[in-house]
């Protein structure tokens, strides 16, 4: 756990390894844009079907609201990540060491840490949630509320995700429950902490990156810092209180851009969905 940025932030400047090159560095983005948001609680499911079939061609990622998660679940999730977060190295070495196969685990930067040439600022809890009774056993025991809170958080969130690939199935012409397999069960959590950095402009919370999975759903909280990269610029992706941000990952982006190509639900236009869609963060600042 040395290696953790949270470990050692406080006491030194910004390592050179953390330096990126000036062209991969946050830059300023475009105003008056924004990704689609999309109202889960509008009656007219139609619309909403339309909205999130034309906001996965043409962004790859759009934002849910009135999606059913309680506020206050959401607050207290945030604050068991947070207090998990403060604790010492020692801590979330023993919390996250349970499992021997590393069902859950930290690490810092990304996955490729000991190998990539430079780092990011950023660490990172990942666990699997599904199935629960075969994992919880894993996840932390501190903070004490952590298994309580984060399993229910988590379940909802698995509605909200099922939901979503529901109104995909439908604009699709699939079955409803085709994602409801294989592919629809595999659900992690990952918790990304971005300790307040020496100097934000030189680095990145996250470098730019295709997810690997069916869809993720991201809390952005109220911290600017999330981009998608649409016609040849990065985006903002403007925060929205309690708002959920919904990626397309590779596979499904793939599913889409096959059936594009058989099914004439989903139209083809200029910006037809290709499995090219990037996001990046820059995050370096958030307590």
């Amino acid at each position: 756990m040395e290696h953790l940025v949270s470990s050692w932030y406080n006491d030194r400047s910004l390592p050179e390894s953390y330096i990126l090159p000036p062209e991969d560095r946050p830059g300023m983005l475009p105003l008056g844009k924004n990704i689609p948001v999309v109202d889960l609680g509008a009656p007219d499911q139609t619309d909403i079907l339309q909205q999130i079939l034309e906001a996965s061609q043409e962004f790859g990622m759009f934002q849910v609201i009135n999606h059913g998660v309680p506020s206050n679940l959401i607050d207290e999730a945030m604050s068991v990540f947070k207090e998990f977060h403060a604790l010492s190295a020692e801590d979330k070495a023993i919390e996250t060491s349970k499992d021997p196969d590393k069902s859950c685990y930290m690490y810092t930067s990304s996955h490729n840490y000991a190998t990539e040439k430079f780092h990011f600022w950023r660490d990172g809890l990942l666990h699997h949630c599904n199935p629960l009774e075969k994992y919880i056993q894993f996840w932390p025991e501190k903070p004490p509320k952590y298994r309580q809170v984060v399993a229910i958080y988590t379940a909802e969130l698995r509605k909200v995700g099922f939901r979503i690939l529901e109104f995909i199935s439908q604009g699709l012409g699939v079955n409803p429950d085709h994602f409801r397999g294989e592919l629809g069960e595999n659900q992690r959590v990952l918790v990304n902490h971005y300790p307040p950095c020496p100097d934000p402009s030189l680095t990145l919370g996250l470098c730019k990156h295709r997810d690997p999975t069916v869809i993720n759903i991201l809390l952005q909280k109220d911290v600017y810092g999330l981009e998608v990269f649409k016609d040849e610029e990065w985006i903002g992706v403007e925060p929205i209180p309690y708002a959920f941000v919904v990626t397309l990952g590779v596979l499904m982006q793939y599913f889409l851009y096959n059936q594009t190509n058989q099914n004439s639900k989903l139209t083809s236009n200029n910006n037809q969905h290709t499995p090219t869609k990037i996001q990046k963060s820059t995050y370096t600042h958030q307590n």
